[in-house]
């Protein structure tokens, strides 16, 4: 597929400039995609820009004014345009996280202190319970999928306003440098933090992926990670900047009908989803004896590129066809992608790269690239953003602090806890890494997460996952310590996958002997201090965040409670 490059502005400073500046550069290109009873409806860019005026101005009509707004719901073109029509009009956007409980949602509410709340029909039930309650207040409550939603009226009535001369909204001043999103981190009601991002952030960010990576005007861009996920929001915008598509997903299951019917040819998303796919194209290639002439292909492929021809998008059409026959590129982001599948699949001609942020950075730190890539690593720091390791160990481990524009203003009235990771301006992830002699970020896991055993070693328990991970039966595991005649030694639990054992006629008394056997072989290759003693094995999923992450305290109590029973 031929592709174009896209200019984009370097010196924008806020989300309105950044979208603007695509839609007059790029008339007639489709800025996002939906679905509306089966049929795929286009909206240019010059549609979604009067699409944001249409909804800021009534908004403003209604007294909505420098006051923040909340959204949730799943991903769609409403969504976002609720999200734009907020952010450009200088107000504060606040997503809520569409797998909130009805007390999370609360909590979250009259921490944002929001005057208005949208919300799609799959939440209206707890909309209903949220009103009833009686424990928060909020002005309005805007309804913008489904039956009755109140959303399509404000844009036909704003779209009068604008046609009678309204420019009110469109003359709102932006400050770049205040807060424009208010995103809460993954965690318990209490625990969850609201971090405070500005325009200048988010702008910075989306400027160094153009400047880093290789993104076209023609791209279409499924958004698959949640829109109240940092790197789901943020992620379309890139897009949108660029002038290129965003196009949505109908369900897990129809992820590849998907891709194929909107023609995808970047897909962001997890790892777990990234590894299905990967596993599912090698059984199928198992199933029909395809696993020679894959050899076979990936041997001529390696020869020829040592000569400058590269043909792994045509020896492998077949493969690439499976995953709709337009997918050029898959990042990776929320967790670390298994380097057998990062390494597969860019063996078949699909650059697949991973990168490392949190919310707190906009989100972006590190991210490998075309032509940056390690196996295994996520890549090199952003164009303006320096990384340092604090407190390095012998083996170089220690913090991984960042510093740049895309630094969080803050967390939302927790001054305490933004002095604990803010100091002169240098960010303190909380994440462990090192930093190799070509540049390149490694993760070793969470500062919270290092098991420190009773002889002073340091365990990095997403080390040992990693390798149970490979393990073919294995969808998820967790590793954790247990106290023995008071020494602390690990255990591990691993998810098996349920299809695995239909397909290789596997009993689960079976399945516990080979597994004894894989995780004996791991323990081989490592010291000994690292050896797991004790495995749990389950087909029930753990419990899991909405990007697919294992809140790990959660489960580890769940754990200790039902060996305790």
């Amino acid at each position: 597929m031929k592709m174009k490059s896209s200019p984009f502005d370097p010196t924008c400073k806020d989300i309105r400039e950044l979208v603007y500046g695509a839609a007059s550069r790029n008339p007639a290109n489709h800025a996002f995609k939906m679905k509306v009873k089966g049929e795929i409806i286009p909206i240019t860019f010059p549609q979604m820009i009067r699409n944001i005026e249409a909804l800021g101005t009534e908004l403003m009509a209604r007294g909505y004014n420098d006051c923040a707004m909340g959204i949730i719901g799943e991903n769609s073109y409403p969504w976002y345009n609720c999200f734009l029509s907020i952010v450009c009009g200088g107000n504060v956007a606040v997503p809520f996280d569409k797998g909130f409980t009805l007390e999370e949602l609360e909590s979250s509410v009259n921490r944002s202190k929001i005057r208005l709340l949208f919300y799609d029909d799959k939440h209206e039930e707890l909309i209903k319970q949220m009103r009833s309650g009686g424990r928060v207040h909020v002005d309005g409550y805007i309804k913008i999928m489904g039956e009755g939603n109140e959303y399509d009226e404000m844009l036909t009535i704003g779209e009068q306003r604008l046609s009678g001369g309204d420019s009110s909204y469109k003359r709102r001043e932006i400050n770049e440098n205040a807060l424009a999103v208010l995103l809460f981190t993954s965690g318990t009601t209490s625990q969850s933090k609201a971090v405070m991002l500005s325009h200048a952030n988010i702008v910075s960010n989306v400027i160094d992926m153009y400047e880093y990576e290789a993104f076209f005007n023609d791209d279409v861009n499924m958004a698959f990670l949640p829109f109240h996920h940092s790197f789901g929001l943020v992620g379309a915008l890139v897009f949108l900047g660029i002038g290129a598509c965003s196009v949505f997903c109908d369900g897990l299951k129809y992820v590849t009908k998907n891709m194929k019917e909107y023609g995808v040819t970047v897909f962001v998303g997890v790892p777990l989803l990234v590894e299905n796919m990967y596993h599912k194209i090698m059984k199928e290639v198992e199933k029909k004896g395809l696993t020679g002439k894959i050899r076979f292909g990936l041997g001529l492929c390696n020869g020829l590129d040592k000569i400058g021809i590269h043909a792994r998008r045509k020896v492998f059409k077949q493969i690439i066809d499976q995953l709709g026959g337009k997918l050029r590129l898959i990042i990776c982001g929320a967790a670390a992608l298994t380097p057998e599948v990062a390494k597969g699949m860019n063996d078949f001609g699909i650059l697949t790269i991973q990168g490392y942020g949190l919310t707190e950075t906009s989100p972006v730190l590190s991210a490998e690239s075309h032509e940056f890539m390690k196996a295994g690593s996520v890549g090199k720091p952003m164009p303006r953003v320096k990384l340092i390791i604090s407190g390095a160990d012998e083996e170089g481990i220690g913090e991984i602090v960042a510093y740049g524009p895309n630094v969080m203003l803050g967390y939302l009235d927790q001054p305490e806890e933004t002095k604990a990771v803010l100091k002169d301006g240098w960010f303190y992830t909380g994440d462990l890494g090192k930093i190799d002699e070509d540049g390149f970020l490694w993760i070793r896991g969470r500062s919270k997460n290092v098991i420190v055993m009773k002889n002073g070693k340091n365990i990095f328990p997403e080390e040992i996952e990693t390798m149970i991970d490979l393990l073919p039966y294995a969808s998820q595991s967790l590793v954790f310590t247990r106290e023995k005649h008071n020494e602390l030694v690990l255990w591990a639990k691993i998810v098996y996958d349920k299809e695995y054992l239909k397909e290789h006629h596997m009993t689960e008394e079976q399945l516990k002997v080979q597994a004894d056997k894989d995780i004996e072989a791991i323990n081989d290759r490592m010291p000994r201090y690292k050896s797991i003693h004790h495995l749990i094995l389950s087909s029930e999923p753990m419990i899991m965040t909405t990007t697919q992450k294992v809140k790990r305290n959660l489960e580890i109590e769940r754990i200790l409670k039902e060996l305790e029973e």
